[in-house]
């Protein structure tokens, strides 16, 4: 029996998990994580367990800026602008795939082809496990909040509008 040959993408995944020294593994799934809703009910948990990743664009200086909150949260885009210093505007798929390597829908917190500059918002760190994309709208790693931040060297900062409500009990 043959495997199945594993995307450039999710190897560049699990090759900077490795670098960072997380243990993590990734998981390939029949079913599509591409949103954090669908990412939820492909794995079973609840949506604010699902670390997603949106990328921003500075819009004087066309930086990339990673934002990973928690799934079931709405970044403020007003404070994630105040914290880099300029205003932001949600990339679009080009600027997506040029600045991090992967498509939208499967961007992961690490892996990229550039560096990017990260942050984590505050919400990620009342859940024991979280869930992040691995480079395919299939593909994502269980995690946690302290590793990402290790990971992706990025910061940590109050960017949702909102506070995600916690998982229910015995997730």
């Amino acid at each position: 029996m043959s495997e199945t040959p594993v995307s450039a993408g999710i190897e560049r995944v699990r090759q900077a998990l490795l670098r960072a020294g997380a243990t993590s593994q990734v998981l390939e799934l029949p079913a599509s994580t591409r949103s954090a809703a669908e990412a939820a009910h492909a794995l079973g948990c609840h949506v604010s367990q699902i670390a997603k990743s949106i990328v921003f664009r500075g819009r004087s200086s066309g930086e990339a800026i990673l934002v990973i909150a928690s799934g079931a949260s709405r970044v403020d885009e007003a404070r994630v602008s105040a914290l880099v210093g300029e205003p932001i505007t949600k990339a679009d798929a080009s600027f997506v795939r040029e600045h991090t390597g992967f498509a939208i829908g499967g961007v992961p917190p690490v892996g990229h082809v550039n560096s990017i500059r990260t942050l984590l918002d505050e919400d990620l760190w009342q859940y024991a496990c979280l869930w992040a994309a691995a480079g395919t709208p299939h593909a994502v790693f269980r995690t946690t909040a302290e590793e990402l931040l290790r990971a992706t060297q990025g910061s940590r900062a109050a960017v949702a509008a909102t506070t995600a409500p916690p998982p229910p009990r015995g997730v």
